[in-house]
């Protein structure tokens, strides 16, 4: 990597924690950051849990985080809504509808899917089918393949059933979280860094990795959460570097940080 990592963002599921357990030397690599005085900005993509609820699971588990550090889909889904004066339909786990609430309940209609969850029936994809249909948005706040859930095990996550609504519908969804370069953009932009100067670590190599070097960071692999073996070698670029975990990936960053 030519440039210093002048900022970095963290996924969260999979790189600091699992279920509600900090991963081991997850917290001292995070201390480790802001004692080095590296910005960071977490970004994720889950739609399970609305922002208030997901800052105080990460304050309860020790992870320092302030609500303007967290960047979510669900939350730059509402901006758009609003400055479109749109009116959702919301296909979303029901914890997360709290983060729509508000918004206008006429207009132009926009189908809103994020992790369901049990809430993925044939009646409620249908229903969103049928606002697609009549002319709505389709707005999508992820659409990654799996998750690595509380039981150590990968779950199916939201991705299949955009893909099944934009096949049936023939529209494609407008993307709100990783891997979109918006989502990076937005983050790195907060960060008052260029794209150049900004390290992503997560553990999915499509929507973390792949994603943010798309986008002009640098991605950084750790072998930790939903991370299988080979899995840097499914994209192309490859990782900009794999390391064990997140306190490895730190020792990278801040060599790179320290760097002139």
């Amino acid at each position: 990597m030519e440039s210093m990592v002048r900022g970095v963002l963290l996924d969260l599921g999979g790189v600091i924690y699992v279920g509600d357990t900090p991963l081991t030397g997850a917290l001292k690599a995070l201390g480790r950051l802001r004692a080095g005085g590296v910005p960071l900005r977490y970004l994720t993509n889950t739609t399970r849990s609305p922002r208030r609820k997901l800052l105080a699971k990460l304050h309860a588990m020790g992870v320092p985080a302030e609500p303007d550090e967290l960047f979510m889909p669900a939350i730059a889904a509402r901006r758009y809504l609003e400055t479109q004066g749109l009116s959702p339909h919301l296909l979303v786990h029901p914890a997360l509808e709290e983060d729509f609430e508000g918004l206008a309940e006429t207009g132009p209609r926009a189908v809103v899917l994020g992790d369901a969850g049990e809430g993925f029936t044939y009646q409620a994809l249908n229903a969103a089918y049928r606002e697609l249909e009549q002319g709505a948005a389709f707005l999508a706040l992820a659409r990654n393949r799996s998750f690595q859930d509380e039981d150590g095990a990968r779950s199916l996550d939201a991705g299949a059933f955009v893909a099944a609504l934009e096949y049936a519908s023939q529209k494609e969804a407008m993307l709100f979280g990783k891997p979109a370069a918006e989502f990076f953009a937005a983050a790195v932009a907060s960060l008052g860094c260029a794209p150049e100067e900004v390290a992503m670590v997560g553990d999915d190599v499509e929507s973390d990795v792949a994603g943010a070097l798309a986008a002009g960071l640098a991605g950084v692999l750790v072998r930790s959460g939903k991370y299988r073996d080979g899995d840097e070698a499914t994209i192309e670029p490859p990782p900009s570097v794999v390391v064990d975990d997140l306190g490895t990936a730190v020792d990278w960053i801040l060599e790179s940080a320290a760097a002139e």
